[in-house]
């Protein structure tokens, strides 16, 4: 298996700090972005606990069984909840910090993404881009519902409200996706710094135009400070080079 993989944080243009992180380790084929909440640096300190502590407790789980292996990206991100919760409870400056949590591993031929809040994994395949995750948020839970549609869901003054996130309550239900990777796709992981600011379809422009991934990255979070910066930004983009068995 071959990819190769970038990334980039930015403040974007409004912030005055970066409260979001992410973890690349290519060699285990793992990747992570989290976008924290808490204010006064609490952010950026919970969405640096998720990531690392992610990374810990993934380790190299390549010669897991798929259940085990989605058992480990499902409870590293209970563990990463764990740790966070604690510190909110021991450090008074820390009270209410969490993050989101989007954690991708490439595993053989195959993806594991386990994931909580609003950071948002996507895949390019033969140009179609496809929202691999689920939003936790009001918003999305009111789309879901019928009471708003994709379109109002975007301007909605609630788009930035999540209901589930990393670290805010003592215990955390991650959505774990799985699915089998192919020679030529484009892996995007974002925080919504970034998609609430490039609708999917310019999105999937870009990246079909753009080939190489830190150009790609590169060229995502310039274009969302261009159109506003309104959030810290972040991305990772994840080419499979190939070969993948039976493509």
């Amino acid at each position: 298996m071959s990819i190769t993989s970038a990334g980039r944080t930015d403040v974007g243009v409004i912030r005055s700090g970066n409260e979001d992180n992410y973890l690349m380790v290519p060699d285990r084929g793992v990747f992570i972005v989290a976008d924290g909440m808490g204010g006064h640096a609490a952010g950026e300190v919970a969405s640096e606990m998720a990531v690392r502590i992610i990374a810990r407790e993934l380790g190299d789980i390549s010669s897991r069984t798929d259940r085990e292996a989605s058992e480990r990206i499902r409870n590293s991100i209970i563990e990463a909840n764990a740790a966070i919760f604690q510190r909110t409870l021991s450090e008074q400056d820390k009270r209410g910090m969490g993050t989101t949590a989007t954690a991708m591993v490439v595993l053989g031929d195959n993806y594991l993404i386990g994931q909580v809040g609003d950071s948002r994994a996507y895949v390019l395949r033969k140009g179609d881009l496809l929202q691999l995750t689920k939003d936790h948020s009001y918003v999305q839970e009111q789309v879901d519902a019928g009471y708003l549609s994709p379109e109002e869901a975007r301007t909605h003054p609630y788009s930035n409200v999540i209901t589930r996130c990393v670290g805010a309550n003592v215990d955390v239900t991650p959505d774990v996706y799985s699915g089998a990777l192919q020679t030529g796709d484009v892996y995007l992981l974002a925080s919504d710094g970034l998609t609430g600011m490039i609708e999917d379809e310019d999105l999937s422009e870009m990246m079909t135009r753009l080939t190489e991934p830190q150009q790609l990255a590169d060229a995502l979070v310039d274009e969302a400070n261009r159109r506003g910066g309104l959030d810290n930004v972040t991305v990772i983009v994840i080419r499979v080079d190939g070969p993948v068995d039976g493509v």
